[in-house]
Order: structure tokens, then C-alpha cells, then sequence
């Protein structure tokens, strides 16, 4: 397998209109679709309450907020990576997807931002759990 290119990290401009893209996309795409309401656990179990975005280093990631039900001990909140946009170049991104194990996995290279948020839509991969 050959060795991925060092991440670089984009220049403020574009990664502020990257953002804005990611934040539009989750607002109006990802939110409707997989957290309408927030729906406590009526087992116990952890439940999502939200999702966002944000930079960590030359990637952007797809952020899935979690709450426990505070049945076994205090009510906390913790956040799960499910997708990651690393930045290659202008509008130029690899796409992974973060595996139950806490590994990142490849899963496409040299997309365009369109092409990523496109992906995350279709991919169930890619989705957060609900």
C-alpha cells in the first residue's frame, strides 16, 4: 500500500469556507435526517443529543455528541467521531470513516468538498449511529 502524502493544513480563508460548508451541511442534511429530536434511552443506554463539526489538525471532523443516562452514575456527555475530511489541497480531501475499534479507515481519496459531503449523505458507513 503506498504511503499517504503529509496532511497539510489549508490556508484560514479556505478552511473558514470549509467550515461554513461543513456547518450548512450538518444543519440541514444531517441533523434532519439521523437527530430530529433528542430521545432519551427509555433502556438505560446512551443516546445521541447532537452533532457537529471540528478541526482537528489538517482534518475535519463529523462529530456525534453523546449523553448517558446517568442510571449508573452521574449524567455525562462525550463526544464520537464518524467521518473525517482530510484536507490533501485546494478542494482536495481524503474521506475516512471511524471504525468501532477507534481506528480511522480509508475509504476515499482526492475528492472534492462536494463529492466528501455527497458521500457522508449516500454512505451508511459514514452515517452517525442513531
Amino acid at each position: 500500500m503506498p504511503e499517504k502524502p503529509a496532511p497539510v493544513r489549508p490556508p484560514e480563508a479556505e478552511k473558514q469556507a470549509i467550515t461554513r460548508a461543513c456547518e450548512a451541511f450538518i444543519a440541514v442534511v444531517l441533523i434532519p435526517r439521523f437527530l430530529p429530536e433528542i430521545k432519551p434511552s427509555p433502556h438505560g443506554f446512551n443516546y445521541p443529543v447532537g452533532l457537529r463539526g471540528a478541526w482537528h489538525g489538517s482534518a475535519y471532523r463529523l462529530i456525534q455528541r453523546w449523553r448517558t443516562s446517568g442510571q449508573h452514575g452521574p449524567v455525562e456527555e462525550f463526544d464520537s467521531p464518524f467521518a473525517r475530511l482530510t484536507y490533501r489541497g485546494p478542494n482536495r480531501f481524503d474521506l475516512d470513516w471511524h471504525r468501532h475499534t477507534g481506528q480511522w479507515w480509508p475509504l476515499r481519496q482526492g475528492l472534492t468538498l462536494a463529492e466528501c459531503l455527497a458521500e457522508v449523505e449516500s454512505n451508511g458507513l459514514l452515517h452517525p449511529l442513531s
